[in-house]
């Protein structure tokens, strides 16, 4: 049954200068005061606060000649009438910060064979550029960060592509060869004209399982006329695990080319060698919702990291790239 007041006061609401008028009031326990510190006029205030009152069907009140006090009900209703108000600010603030470009939270998604050799540039530019930026960097493989990107947990990702997944955009940012890691005098080591075909009978040390670059090293040793039978040792979670393996002589590998100044400059076993054009390469872009809010924003990042990112061994691309 629907009670007496609930029928009278059916569709009346209140507004948010009604709301802030009589917050005022409740603050100051005085109309002039409180009509000074939010820019009214006391006849308006007193008329707003008037208004609260009918809509609500309570009185909030207690007006005297003297003073204004807050009856019981307006003593209740002053905290809730502020933290509707305190929301709507944060609303606003929010809003502003969406209006305005590379403000507020930014959560990038890389894969690991990225995170440790772009990051540093990354992150410098971000600092540079766009301070007001707080960007949240979270490292996992790509099926991980396809799922954060879909769910929305994850804004944009750092990966290899092409992905080939609905409702994803690629921004590509450059194209970097891979080169082979070898130990110190090995036949290939030191070379820059090795061919493809020498991939055949390498005694090849991969990524586990789930990293894309196992299987991009996979489709290069395919595509060499390698067979599935020819031996494949898979022992490595990381490429810095993987080049000790190397070091140890337990076989080759290959990595792409930023990551080799990290992960073997600092072991003089291990040799580089350079494969004949057109060498196996990987393709690393942004990726975002496609229609995503943000979608600007994302593209004009891409842009900035596509200049950041030429300091490096890569082939930075161009925006228009496919």
């Amino acid at each position: 049954m629907v009670s007496p007041a609930h029928s009278v006061h059916k569709g009346k609401q209140p507004s948010l200068s009604q709301l802030r008028a009589f917050a005022a009031v409740a603050e100051h326990l005085h109309f002039r005061d409180a009509a000074a510190a939010i820019g009214m006029s006391q006849p308006a205030l007193s008329g707003a606060v008037s208004a609260l009152e009918e809509a609500l069907g309570v009185q909030l009140l207690e007006r005297t000649t003297r003073k204004v006090l807050l009856s019981p009900a307006g003593e209740r209703l002053a905290v809730r009438a502020r933290a509707v108000l305190d929301a709507v600010g944060e609303l606003l603030e929010e809003a502003e910060a969406v209006r305005a470009p590379f403000t507020g939270v930014l959560r990038l998604g890389v894969i690991p064979t990225v995170a440790p050799y772009l990051l540093p540039t990354v992150l410098r530019l971000v600092h540079e550029r766009y301070p007001d930026l707080d960007l949240q960097v979270h490292e996992e493989q790509t099926y991980s960060l396809l799922e954060g990107l879909g769910s929305g947990r994850l804004d944009v990702l750092l990966l290899a592509v092409p992905l080939g997944v609905p409702g994803v955009t690629e921004l590509p940012l450059f194209d970097e060869d891979f080169v082979l890691v070898t130990q110190d005098g090995h036949p290939l080591g030191g070379r820059t004209d090795i061919p493809r075909d020498a991939l055949r009978e390498l005694r090849l040390l991969l990524l586990d399982e789930g990293h894309c670059l196992r299987d991009q090293a996979l489709d290069i040793c395919r595509e060499a006329g390698r067979t599935d039978g020819a031996a494949v040792t898979t022992t490595a979670a990381g490429l810095s695990t993987l080049v000790q393996l190397v070091a140890g002589g337990l076989g080759v590998t290959l990595l792409p080319h930023t990551a080799v100044r990290v992960e073997t400059g600092r072991n003089p076993s291990l040799v580089t060698g350079r494969f004949a054009d057109p060498a196996p390469s990987r393709r690393v872009a942004l990726a975002m919702r496609t229609g995503a809010a943000r979608a600007a924003e994302f593209q004009e990042l891409a842009e900035a990291l596509r200049g950041a990112l030429a300091a490096l061994p890569v082939r930075v691309l161009p925006a228009e790239a496919r």
